[in-house]
């Protein structure tokens, strides 16, 4: 049997870089257009979703529109993630594009609030792969270190959609019609030349070398996933309705508990085919980098969803001077994100931040619980500010410390599990706040109808003619003469609080404020538990070469032993799966293991 010619290999050299600094910046142009598109979706959305809601006559559902779509979009996270280590970044950026798009054009004919969390729901399918391949793809053309210096262009993205975002949502609906179709219809439809743009920069730019493996896919544990999760955050949203011990919610608590055990055992069996791979959690960094994302997404998606409401419903605003008074959180982040950035490219050093942004967090919502109806306006903006330090700190350590933590072959699960765990926190906190909210409105709205204060301003204005003569009152005065209807008259349309005299407006008021006290201070708590586990974060040192340079290095090294084994008169071992290569910074990462800093 004829010898097998040695193959040999064509080394690199150790300082030359994989991609040139034009095809990074090219790459990075894409996602940074993609990000954009995903952000300001989000933005817009928010600040509009009471007019919306007020317009399909549901405001009582809005939950539902905001958790289809980060229940979906938590859900497809790490189904992205794995498909894209096995088929490549590029087709599944593309197919995550184009679901997004069509699912915000059927958004923008949406005729209620079910159609529109359906469809919602179908824009979260493209919104999943949206927020993890851009973070996915950064970790492999730029070591953890570079990294850092990069994120001044995607916070600046990030940034001006976040200011952007609120400004064209309250401009759009507070239109009442434009090209023949309400104005808040086009908050969807702006989505589309944003999304064109985004397409053809990915097809024309995003070319990365790609190694495809044949692997299982593991769609077992994304059904199962789906089976675990989904009960679970559909019985925080409807809880208070069904009742928390109801029939309902306990078949939820059962399904889902079921569901994750299934995943679990599913996920053991696939080893390293697993949608998400067990055996990540040993590594103590990723796991303690994932526990404080659930509950930095718990933290951040309670703020970012309430405040806005408070913005609107208790100071009155419109959704343009609510997306404008939100400007204090975007400010605070983007000023902790590049801070923190800067010190990481400089030092390499970053445990410290999540405890830093963690105090931050929970001082700022330290401000929050203590808002009445009557509080400064000032002091809203304070605490929001303080959000956004803290969240600043956050967001982009705990996913370089994920990233940092694995092997270049996991690094797009890994990411997208980082993603997914955020989401899913995030997911719960929207559930859990407003179902807090809502449950608890009938209650303090009773109670500030009991004020003496309010009741005597209630009267005076009962007892003034041009009051009762007032078009604009008429939907108040309509609720007060039915006393039975109070308790929730702010469930489907709070639009009559706009035209209403504030004396009769007043007791609303209160009692909404009063309500979204309990939501904030179970934000708080999440946040504090953290800070404690934070204290626990330690992590191994930032490594200096990309995850594409570090599987570069690592197949030359296979190449090159299994030639050598193959060579003539070789005493080598041949290469295999039971005696892999392990590189340098695989190495260096089982040492961080123990936690060291």
């Amino acid at each position: 049997m004829p010898q097998r010619e040695p193959r040999s290999v064509e080394p690199r050299e150790p300082d030359e870089p994989l991609m040139s600094h034009r095809q990074i910046m090219l790459v990075l142009v894409g996602l940074m257009m993609a990000m954009f598109l995903s952000s300001l979706s989000q933005t817009v959305v928010g600040t509009s979703m009471r007019t919306i809601a007020d317009d399909l006559h549901g405001l009582d559902l809005q939950v539902w529109v905001v958790t289809a779509f980060l229940i979906v979009s938590t859900i497809v996270t790490p189904i992205y993630g794995k498909l894209s280590d096995i088929f490549g970044r590029r087709p599944l950026f593309i197919i995550a594009i184009v679901l997004f798009l069509v699912g915000s054009i059927l958004c923008s004919f949406a005729q209620d609030m079910v159609q529109l969390a359906a469809f919602r729901a179908l824009q979260g399918l493209g919104a999943g792969g949206l927020m993890s391949l851009p973070l996915t793809i950064m970790g492999d053309v730029l070591s953890p270190r570079e990294r850092a210096k990069y994120q001044g262009y995607f916070l600046a993205v990030f940034g001006i959609s976040s200011i952007l975002g609120p400004l064209i949502g309250g401009v759009l609906a507070g239109a009442d019609q434009l090209l023949f179709l309400e104005g808040w219809r086009w908050v969807f439809l702006f989505n589309l030349p944003i999304g064109a743009a985004a397409l053809w920069m990915v097809w024309r730019y995003l070319h990365l070398p790609a190694h495809h493996e044949r692997v299982r896919i593991d769609w077992w544990g994304a059904a199962l996933l789906a089976v675990g999760v989904v009960p679970l955050l559909l019985v925080a949203e409807q809880g208070r309705e069904w009742g928390w011990g109801s029939l309902m919610s306990i078949a939820c608590y059962v399904v889902g508990a079921v569901g994750i055990v299934l995943f679990i055992v599913v996920e053991r069996r696939m080893g390293d085919a697993a949608l998400i791979p067990l055996q990540l959690f040993r590594n103590r960094t990723f796991s303690m980098a994932t526990v404080l994302g659930v509950f930095t997404g718990f933290g951040m998606f309670a703020g970012m969803m309430m405040i806005p409401f408070v913005l609107q419903i208790v100071h009155g605003m419109n959704p343009t001077e609510a997306g404008l008074s939100t400007l204090p959180m975007i400010l605070g982040l983007m000023i902790a994100s590049i801070g923190s950035g800067q010190v990481i490219a400089r030092t390499g050093r970053y445990s410290f931040f999540p405890v830093i942004g963690l105090a931050v967090m929970a001082i700022g919502y330290g401000v929050l619980v203590t808002l009445q109806f009557d509080t400064p306006l000032w002091m809203l903006l304070l605490g929001q500010l303080l959000l956004g330090l803290g969240l600043g700190q956050l967001m982009q350590t705990l996913t370089i410390a994920s990233q940092n933590a694995v092997d270049p072959k996991d690094m797009g699960v890994a990411t997208s599990s980082a993603t997914f765990f955020r989401q899913l926190g995030g997911t719960a906190g929207v559930a859990v706040v407003f179902s807090m909210l809502y449950s608890r409105l009938p209650e303090t709205l009773q109670a500030a109808f009991g004020r003496q204060d309010l009741r005597a301003d209630l009267a005076s204005a009962l007892e003034d003619p041009s009051v009762l003569a007032d078009p604009g009152n008429e939907r108040i005065l309509g609720i007060l003469q039915n006393p039975a209807q109070i308790g929730g008259a702010l469930n489907e349309d709070s639009s009559f609080l706009n035209t209403a005299d504030p004396r009769l407006a007043a007791p609303f008021l209160d009692g909404f404020s009063n309500a979204t006290t309990g939501p904030f201070w179970a934000a708080l708590v999440v946040v504090l538990v953290a800070l404690v586990l934070a204290l626990f974060f330690k992590a191994p040192p930032l490594r200096q070469k990309s995850a594409m340079e570090e599987a570069m290095q690592q197949r030359a090294e296979r190449a090159q032993l299994e030639a050598d084994a193959s060579a003539p008169g070789s005493v080598a071992r041949p290469v295999t799966a039971s005696n892999p290569i392990v590189s340098e910074g695989a190495a260096r990462r089982d040492g961080g293991r123990s936690g060291t800093s």
